[in-house]
């Protein structure tokens, strides 16, 4: 039996060999890749992400617990920076989810990000599909927290958390992390620590300036209110705003707050259409860096290295610029 099949049949220790196959992408984890594809597209992936010290492992811990209650396999993925000597994963977010273990119903694996922008390596995708055909409700991804690099994240997951703590910056720093693009859910997490109520007070004036409610305007020297017709849909559905919920993980509290916000936009997700759309979307994204990626490879093939380090050295003297060096390459290899 290979090790799709035995994924298949709920093996945990295949499952575990077959994660690193498809990290190392080995010709094997590509071909059980293709194989286990078609047993996809089950999962809720949930994405969690923000600044390093805001919590974000302690509050995944307390959601796998959660879930767990309510008798849902849970995977949880840990993105973690990779070393710059040896290139595997150095914070092991294991460590703070000792809770979790022996838990049967819980597989947790950590991945070195490999120097991928956004937080996610490449092979983050692969992973995902893995525990998905292995029959996971929900799958965790955690990313590594580098603040203005954590799109990829939302390219990948159907619902995003970003995860905020108070004092751990100027209120403009939000802005500049680019969490209102990437944010379904915002998580005040530590909010027993000072400044909570600044912290969410920035965040809610931030959300209101990017999906306005209301508009508000002058009548004779009266102010007037007007709910805002702009649904930002173009069917008309609509438009999803980023909840705000305050936890504190290491306590447990306003876990069924954030739980019930992530239910509701699962069910935002299932009634806007919004879930196929972001499926469509995501498998476009990994379709077109598959494809990005075997045309480098055929080209490669194709011409030669000291061809290649001949153009870019006339590049590098200033005689042809790039995308005229490109063009010559491409005809080249035509020829």
């Amino acid at each position: 039996m290979n090790l799709a099949q035995s994924v298949l049949n709920g093996d945990r220790l295949a499952l575990a060999r077959l994660l690193s196959r498809v990290e190392n992408t080995t010709p094997e984890g590509l071909a059980a890749l293709d194989e286990l594809f078609p047993h996809t597209g089950k999962a809720h992936l949930l994405g969690v992400t923000g600044a390093p010290g805001t919590g974000k492992s302690s509050l995944v811990n307390q959601l796998a617990l959660h879930y767990r209650k309510q008798d849902k396999k849970v995977a949880i993925v840990a993105v973690d920076p990779s070393s710059p000597f040896t290139g595997g994963a150095v914070l092991g977010d294991r460590v703070r989810m000792r809770d979790l273990s022996g838990d049967k119903g819980v597989f947790i694996r950590s991945m070195a990000s490999r120097g991928s922008l956004g937080g996610l390596a490449q092979a983050t995708a692969g992973v995902v599909q893995v525990f998905d055909a292995a029959g996971f409700d929900i799958i965790i991804i955690e990313t590594v927290g580098a603040g203005q690099s954590e799109v990829d994240i939302a390219r990948l997951a159907h619902t995003t958390l970003v995860v905020e703590a108070p004092g751990l910056g100027d209120d403009i720093q939000a802005i500049k992390a680019g969490i209102l693009e990437i944010a379904d859910i915002l998580v005040v997490n530590k909010a027993d620590n000072p400044g909570v109520d600044s912290t969410e007070r920035a965040l809610k004036t931030m959300l209101e300036l990017a999906h306005p409610v209301k508009r508000v305007f002058q009548h004779h020297g009266q102010a007037f209110e007007v709910p805002a017709q702009d649904t930002g849909q173009e069917n008309g559905d609509p438009l999803w705003i980023p909840l705000i919920r305050r936890t504190v993980a290491v306590e447990s509290k306003g876990l069924p707050e954030l739980l019930e916000a992530i239910a509701a936009h699962v069910a935002y997700l299932r009634e806007s259409g919004d879930w196929a759309r972001r499926e469509e979307a995501r498998l476009e994204a990994e379709f077109d860096l598959l494809l990005r990626e075997r045309l480098v490879k055929h080209f490669r093939q194709q011409v030669s290295d000291e061809v290649v380090s001949n153009f870019f050295a006339e590049t590098l003297a200033r005689r042809i610029a790039p995308r005229e060096a490109v063009e010559q390459l491409l005809q080249r290899m035509k020829a």
